[in-house]
Formats: C-alpha cells, structure tokens, sequence
C-alpha cells in the first residue's frame, strides 16, 4: 500500500459558519454544494478546503496544542481500512475506526509527533 499525497485541507475552528464566511466574504470562496456535518467544504484547486469542527480530542483553543493542532491533513491511500488494521497492529494510535464520509472511507490516527493525520480513500 502507497501513499499517493495530501488530498484534503481542513482547519479545525469552534464555529465552522462563521469561518466559513470569513472565507467566503474575504478570500471569495465559494461552498460546495454539499459538506459532512459540522464541515463546510469549498471545492478549491487542486486540493479542497474545508472549515470543521475539531477531530475527536482536539481543541483548538488549547493552552498547549501539539504540532499541527487546529489543521486536519487527509492523506490519500488506497484502501483506508487495510491502512486502519495495518497501523492498528503497528500500535499506532488510531482516533476512530475507519467511517464513510461523503468523500469516500476515512479516519483519524495520530502521526509522528502528535500530529493528527486523516486517511482517506476516496468514494469512486
């Protein structure tokens, strides 16, 4: 299994709408038409964008945040839940079991240093 690259940018916010304006009103983004829960999504090229609530464990306000802490990097992979078993045996720590998404399987586990990385394959 190979890795093929970032294929998704969130930042982790408290108010998703709010963000999502302030990236509409000064940035000129435009929302796609549809978003997870909790998300808004703008379809940007070449790689989408998203506002969303924080990751299970993440709180962007923190008084300590770890590397990364309040960016959510999705990380394409061929099959997300052979990655889950494989990292899961690995004793790599893994922040929920692999779920569906509108944009294909996907979950959270944690990378080198703390980062928190998101692997994604995308729904065909």
């Amino acid at each position: 299994m190979t890795a093929t690259g970032p294929d998704f940018l969130a930042l982790q916010v408290h108010d998703p709408e709010v963000a999502a304006r302030f990236f509409e009103t000064h940035l000129g983004l435009h929302r796609a038409p549809t978003s997870p829960p909790g998300a808004v999504v703008f379809p940007t090229e070449p790689i989408p964008f998203a506002v969303r609530e924080p990751l299970p464990g993440t709180d962007p306000a923190a008084a300590s945040p770890g590397p990364g802490h309040g960016i959510a990097l999705w990380i394409a992979v061929e099959d997300a839940d052979a990655l889950h078993t494989r990292l899961t045996e690995a004793g790599v720590r893994t922040l929920q079991e692999p779920t569906d998404s509108p944009f294909g399987r996907m979950f959270p586990f944690v990378g080198p240093e703390g980062y928190v990385l998101t692997a994604h394959t995308a729904a065909d």
